[in-house]
């Protein structure tokens, strides 16, 4: 009896974790304040702070795998050699897309101290597939009785990268939409991109496909979606030039607000009291309960 009691506590309180926030709370990379970045421990960990979407990035290896990186390459902050030694600062030479997937897991991506994350547990990881990691957060979720995830979902590319670091932004969105279609509704996804091409493909190609502009200022927007060329449902903006002023104007056009990467208490509740439809945090844990 006492075991059915605290198995029926622990459920209530993971219930409870999951529906404390009106707003959509998004796990940066995870929760890459707390675990290595972009792994599936990440992943978990944000769930279980009560994120409601996960944000990720993705990479293509050289046999065609889709993986979550941040990076197109080892970085040196975070990654170590197969043989466990360092790689230069700047070094950019381990290449995910000039590698096999088989090769890509010898990395560990885990163990390294980031100094900018002191909090950040340390363990031996690999960066994933992007269908083991959906596989496995989609069985978490059932085995825990929480709520599905939304997925944001990064395509990572830039002009001078294509074909060198990543597929040009044809083949990579036709890749990531390949992977994506039957795996998961496309109402628990959006795809989200600096590179506007990106976003123009996606717009053209898959038109049922939620979308995302990240930009690095809020300062211009109307500028930002004249460059762009059409409405996205989602305007992501570095959040420090954020104000109520844009707010208002793009929730009038009908698009959602949704900044990076804000991590403190303080900066989130400020941000929803502009009316920010949603917070990209590497702290789930420091997100207000409202």
């Amino acid at each position: 009896m006492k075991t059915i009691f605290s198995t029926l506590f622990f459920f209530l309180l993971i219930m409870s974790a999951s529906a404390q926030f009106t707003y959509d709370l998004q796990g940066h990379r995870g929760a890459r304040g707390l675990m290595p970045e972009n792994t599936i421990p990440a992943m978990i960990k944000a769930l279980d702070l009560g994120a409601t979407t996960l944000e990720l990035d993705l990479a293509v290896t050289k046999d065609g795998i889709v993986i979550v990186s941040h990076e197109p390459y080892m970085n040196p902050v975070i990654c170590l050699t197969p043989e466990g030694n360092e790689i230069a600062a700047g070094d950019k030479s381990h290449n995910i897309y000039q590698m096999d997937f088989s090769e890509v897991v010898k990395y560990d991506c885990g163990s390294k101290f980031h100094s900018g994350f002191p909090k950040q547990v340390k363990f031996h990881v690999s960066k994933p597939k992007l269908l083991d990691l959906i596989d496995v957060v989609e069985k978490y979720v059932a085995d825990m009785g929480l709520p599905k995830p939304n997925y944001n979902i990064e395509i990572k590319s830039s002009p001078d990268g294509d074909g060198t670091y990543h597929p040009a932004p044809k083949e990579f969105s036709d890749m990531v939409h390949k992977v994506l279609e039957g795996k998961l509704d496309w109402n628990r996804v959006n795809i989200q991109s600096f590179d506007f091409r990106v976003l123009q493909y996606m717009h053209q190609a898959y038109p049922k496909v939620t979308l995302a502009m990240l930009v690095e200022t809020a300062a211009k927007p109307t500028e930002q979606l004249a460059e762009l060329g059409f409405q996205p449902q989602i305007y992501s903006p570095y959040f420090i030039a954020l104000n109520k002023e844009t707010v208002d104007q793009l929730h009038q056009k009908g698009m959602k607000i949704i900044p990076w990467t804000v991590n403190t208490t303080d900066q989130m509740e400020r941000l929803l009291e502009m009316g920010v439809d949603g917070i990209i945090t590497d702290y789930p844990n420091l997100a207000p309960k409202r």
